[in-house]
This record gives structure tokens, sequence and C-alpha cells, in this order.
């Protein structure tokens, strides 16, 4: 129960900050009100309320697999950041630096630097591929961002040249408003959100914290976009590990981890996400907790629904899938291995 001074505390504070409220202007914007601004940050980094969900929608009919192009992605070629950029403010949150900046064409674009980068990409790629929703993500070798303020990153990023940065964006006309649970979402027992569970199985998706997902909604279709938003943590280990180095875009990690662990009569076990170990618990309990309770998602999974995300991954072509980790600029002599292992999974998949 709150001490009585604490209660004191917090209706002093309450009724300052409605008197405040009152003498604001009633066409005054939210921006212009620090206290709400930070509210509505807030409320988007929370769960969406079942009573706030209207007309979700978790994938769509990719139409003819077989000639997206997944080296351009979602947005083309034409809509990659240009040249110049300026900076706009650095983004604290996460493990990964992370900053905001508008390009020549006016369009404002988080900008990730780390392992995360590549693998983010790719991942993006493959699952837009497959009818789920991503951003307009793309990999830039190298850029210069006059300006630049920055308290993480290499001495190199904050005198602004930065090097393999992802770009990110939302497509136009889309607000994040919330992010959604994967143990309580409208889609649980569909095709498309068990479909889902095996991509992320097949990329080794293992960092699924709910945080990860967001809802945005689509001014003009009407629709709330349910999708996982930060798929860095791919094509490494199935799991959290002591280095970051092997966890995220390592392919001799990629090659010896896991895929599939049981297959049942009606329903099979992915080793992705792993739980992580006891020792890194110890290192570090917040990680650990974070992810302790995550493997069922990984788990149980109908074999028909399975076989059906193996159909569909089927339909892309060897050049495709190279031209996927192509788009994340992996190092040539790494390509073809990665395209090798996620063939021989999706091999496994159409043969459940």
């Amino acid at each position: 129960m709150p001490r009585p001074a604490s209660l004191v505390l917090s209706l002093s504070l309450l009724l300052s900050f409605t008197a405040i409220s009152q003498q604001q202007p009633a066409t005054s914007p939210a921006a212009a009100n620090p206290a709400q601004a930070a509210v509505e940050k807030s409320s988007k980094k929370a769960p969406l309320p079942v009573s706030e969900i209207h007309n979700p929608t978790l994938w769509h009919e990719p139409g003819k697999i077989e000639s997206l192009d997944l080296y351009a992605g979602q947005g083309g070629n034409d809509k990659a950041p240009a040249e110049p950029f300026t900076f706009l403010e650095e983004d604290t949150d996460g493990t990964n630096p992370k900053f905001d900046v508008r390009d020549a064409m006016g369009k404002k674009w988080r900008v990730k630097l780390g392992e995360e980068a590549r693998p983010e990409v790719v991942a993006s790629r493959l699952l837009w591929a497959m009818g789920y929703y991503v951003n307009d993500d793309y990999v830039l070798e190298a850029a210069e961002i006059p300006g630049i303020k920055l308290s993480r990153g290499d001495d190199d990023a904050k005198k602004g040249h930065i090097r393999q940065a992802r770009f990110s964006r939302k497509p136009g006309g889309q607000e994040k408003i919330g992010i959604w649970l994967w143990g309580d979402n409208p889609f649980k027992g569909t095709r498309e959100f068990n479909g889902l569970r095996v991509m992320m199985a097949v990329m080794n998706n293992w960092d699924l914290k709910d945080e990860n997902n967001s809802v945005y909604s689509d001014k003009k279709s009407g629709e709330q976009i349910f999708l996982v938003n930060d798929v860095g943590a791919t094509f490494g280990t199935n799991g959290l590990s002591w280095t970051k180095a092997r966890s995220k875009g390592n392919v001799g990690s990629f090659r010896e981890s896991k895929f599939i662990t049981r297959m049942g009569d009606s329903d099979v076990d992915f080793a992705t996400p792993k739980q992580p170990n006891f020792l890194i618990g110890v290192a570090n309990p917040k990680r650990y907790a974070m992810r302790i309770d995550l493997d069922w998602i990984g788990n149980k999974i109908p074999r028909n629904d399975a076989r059906w995300m193996g159909g569909m991954l089927g339909r892309l072509s060897h050049k495709q899938l190279m031209d996927a980790f192509h788009a994340g600029h992996f190092p040539t002599d790494q390509i073809d291995a990665y395209v090798e292992i996620v063939e021989s999974r999706i091999r496994e998949l159409t043969e459940l």
C-alpha cells in the first residue's frame, strides 16, 4: 500500500498538472506539452488494449512470390534513403546505437548501427515475401551525417562517419499505436500466426520479446497492422549468447544451430527460440528473465501450418534468396553458405 506521504505528493503533482493543462488553449497540440508527449510515447510501448483492437491484420496475400525483387525489397530502389542526411535526434532505447535522420527527399529514417543491421534487412525481405508486414529497410555501407550527436557508437560514428547502417522507416500513412503480445493476440491458432512462428525459427530470430512487436494504424486502409518490428537478432545462434558476435548475423553459428527438434504426428517443435543458459541468468538476471518463457513460440506448431510455410518459402528461387542476402550487404564469401542453410530448412519444412 502506498505511504501517505507518497499519496500526498502524487495528488499534489496531479493537481499541479491539471492546473497547468487548464491554462493551455484547447487547440494546443500535444507535441507542445512535454508531459502529454511523454504519456503518448509511453502508450506506444504498451500492449494495445483489447477494447481498442479494430480491423487487425497480420498477413496479406503476397501475390506472385516468384517475381518479387528481394534485393530492392518492399520499398523498391526508388524509395531508398538518399544523401545528404540531416541529423535529428538520438534514440537511447535498446542495445544498439540508434538515431533519426531526414534524407534529401524529406523522409525520416531510423538508423541502427551494430551487428543487427545486416541480418535485419535480410529478415525483413523474407517476411515481406511471405506476406507479413515489415518496414522499408535498407543497409548503407557508408554515409556522412554532419552535426551528429551520439552518446553511443564508435569514434567514427560520433564524428558522422557511418558504416554498415540499417535505415528503416514505416510506409507512408502508418502510425505506431502500441505493441502486441505473442501469448495474447487476435491471431492465435491461425495458420498465418503459426506461419510467423515458423519464420522466426527459419531465421533463428531468438529475441522474441513482446516489446519487439508493433501495431501500426494505417490511415489509408483503416487497418491495424501487427508486425514483428525488430528482427535483427537473426541468422546466428538459436538463443541469447555470451557474445553478440555469435548470436546475430554469424554464418558459423547459423550453420551449427539446430532447426527442427521434434516431429510429432500432428505438430512439430523448433529449436528457436532457445531458453537462455542459466549461467547467463546469473550474470544478467534481467535479460534472462525476459526470455526464459519464450521457447513455447517455437513448440507444438501444427505440421500442416509448418508445411504451408515451407511451400510458400519454396516458391522463392535461389537467385531471390541470394538477392536478399546481397541486400543485407553480407560478405560475398558468406552468402552462398547462408542460402544453402535456408534452402535446407525449406526442404525440411516441405517434407513434413
